[in-house]
């Protein structure tokens, strides 16, 4: 099958469980991708981003269940809502393969190569939850990361600026003070998921920094200013403590882009 056709199927699929098993076959694509064209005759509309987003309790975000490590509920809430973040980065991933049209190969096999390790992600922190009496869509969420897909369904810089440069940055800055409260707690086993999802997402991070200069030098634009733009144009959220400052200049990020993100919040600026 080819990969951009596999990658349109499995994120229409709205169940979580289906949608996780269909990766024993991108793991069978990994070995032998085929880049040959999509099928567009499954593709009828480019605007559809309702499909495969599983029967969900969306909430304001103010009313998701509160979140914290001092009983077995509010770390369910916590993790709940870390596996959701999870499982909407699968889906973003795969729309990133089958949705953008005329990128280098490269691209595809990043994003393939995030998608899947964004299914290990989720998994880990289902199978978890489960240990807490609860499992993926049993607690309410909120949409922010979904509403922001379909913002910048028509506009792959934007997407590439206003999610992995935004949202997901925000992964890099919040692992590590969860992985330290769990390891407080000794929750060894919560804490090891913690150190794999930051591993990882580091590396997510790079990929969108590494696309969306792309994108930019093809353009002629300058990155900094125009990733600035995109935030005011598609309503990023505002910045907020804490910042993982290494991390995200190890991710990608410019040093004055940081310098600038630790002025707004009036944080010490410890790169240099």
């Amino acid at each position: 099958m080819e990969l951009r056709t596999w990658a349109f199927k499995t994120w229409k699929l709205n169940s979580y469980q289906q949608k996780i098993s269909a990766f024993n076959l991108g793991s069978e694509l990994n070995s032998n991708l085929n880049f040959s064209h999509i099928d567009i005759s499954l593709i009828l509309d480019k605007s559809l981003l309702n499909a495969g987003q599983p029967n969900l309790n969306i909430v304001n975000h103010k009313n998701v269940p509160k979140r914290g490590i001092n009983n077995n509920d509010g770390k369910a809430a916590m993790l709940h809502a870390l596996a959701h973040i999870e499982f909407n980065a699968v889906n973003l991933a795969l729309d990133a393969i089958w949705r953008f049209e005329n990128m280098p190969v490269n691209y595809y096999l990043d994003w393939f190569k995030v998608c899947t390790e964004e299914a290990k992600h989720f998994y880990l922190l289902n199978e978890y939850l489960k240990t807490l009496n609860t499992e993926y869509g049993k607690l309410s969420v909120h949409s922010g990361l979904w509403d922001m897909a379909v913002k910048t369904k028509d506009n792959l810089l934007a997407r590439l600026a206003m999610v992995p440069r935004t949202l997901e940055a925000r992964g890099l800055d919040m692992a590590p003070v969860i992985y330290e409260k769990l390891l407080q707690i000794k929750d060894e086993k919560g804490a090891e998921i913690l150190a794999i999802i930051l591993h990882d997402e580091l590396e997510h991070v790079i990929i969108g920094n590494k696309w969306f200069e792309y994108l930019c030098s093809k353009e002629n634009l300058d990155p900094v200013n125009t990733y600035a733009e995109f935030t005011v144009k598609y309503g990023g959220p505002n910045p907020a403590k804490p910042i993982n400052q290494l991390g995200r200049f190890n991710a990608g990020f410019y040093p004055q882009e940081i310098q600038d993100l630790c002025n707004k919040l009036e944080v010490n600026y410890e790169l240099y």
